[in-house]
């Protein structure tokens, strides 16, 4: 659930508060969504990187609250559909504490040939995913790499394949970060993008509501000290864009047969495209 997109400003806030500085960005119409309120798209950054800074040390507790678990299912789902061979060359964006990185390298057989990429723009979640890789002792097969994911730090066609699992709807400009992957991406690349998604079973949405709002961002306060964190995730899930709607910015970005899975319901959904 990485960053999306750099901010050179690291001011604790309040994530409920307008940012005021000293020197404030000049005003811009091109407003984003931070959760349920609007910022400017210069201030987007700035709130998304503190709430990551905030739950880097919660990141994989984040994903249990986010998900009652299931999020390790779904991200087995998406490597599945990965099929990840040796030769290949991966990059995972806004994956800093390694969580799929970790998974392609396993299904590599532990030590592949071409290190997993890594690119995240939160030092803080690149901080537990080195650490995590040598807990794991993982020491060579893995490259870390600090980066924007609308300003990706790679040549054009580099990589056989882009991940990018609950970071998509972090950075300011969607259609930006999807043409940087398609850009990064080998004729014949291909891109995934796991994200939480628009329920598609009536009637549960009004559970899952319930639960994200009610309960989870006092989850958030009790375990990881961060209620208005966990009141941004709850909020920017609901204001991603819809599965149909995800897969036509895809098309104008320019990949190929974009196609969408749900997963439980629809509280996730795996997103694929090509770049032919």
């Amino acid at each position: 659930m990485g960053a999306g997109t750099r901010h050179d400003s690291a001011r604790p806030l309040d994530y409920g508060a307008k940012i005021m500085s000293e020197n404030p960005t000049p005003h811009t119409h091109a407003d984003a969504d931070f959760g349920f309120r609007k910022v400017g798209e210069h201030e987007k950054s700035g709130l998304v990187r503190q709430v990551f800074d905030s739950v880097a040390s919660k990141y994989d507790i984040m994903n249990d609250l986010m998900s009652a678990g299931v999020h390790r299912l779904w991200k087995a789902t998406m490597i599945d559909m990965v099929a990840p061979r040796a030769g290949q060359k991966f990059l995972d964006v806004a994956g800093g504490t390694g969580d799929i990185a970790f998974r392609l390298v396993d299904r590599l057989g532990g030590r592949p040939k071409i290190p997993v990429t890594v690119c995240d723009i939160n030092a803080e979640m690149l901080a537990v995913g080195r650490d995590r890789a040598i807990d794991h002792g993982l020491l060579d097969g893995v490259v870390w790499s600090c980066g924007d994911a609308e300003a990706l730090p790679f040549p054009d066609a580099s990589f056989d394949v882009t991940t990018i699992a609950f970071g998509l709807r972090n950075v300011t400009h969607i259609e930006r970060a999807l043409s940087e992957a398609r850009r990064i991406l080998k004729p014949g690349g291909r891109y995934l993008c796991l994200e939480f998604s628009h329920m598609v079973i009536p009637g549960l949405d009004k559970l899952y509501d319930a639960y994200s709002f009610s309960v989870l961002p006092v989850l958030g306060q009790m375990i990881a000290g961060d209620r208005a964190a966990y009141q941004y995730l709850a909020e920017s899930i609901r204001k991603f864009p819809d599965q149909r709607t995800l897969c036509s910015k895809m098309t104008d970005a320019g990949f190929s047969q974009a196609i969408h899975r749900n997963l439980s319901g629809g509280i996730a959904a795996i997103h694929s495209g090509w770049r032919i």
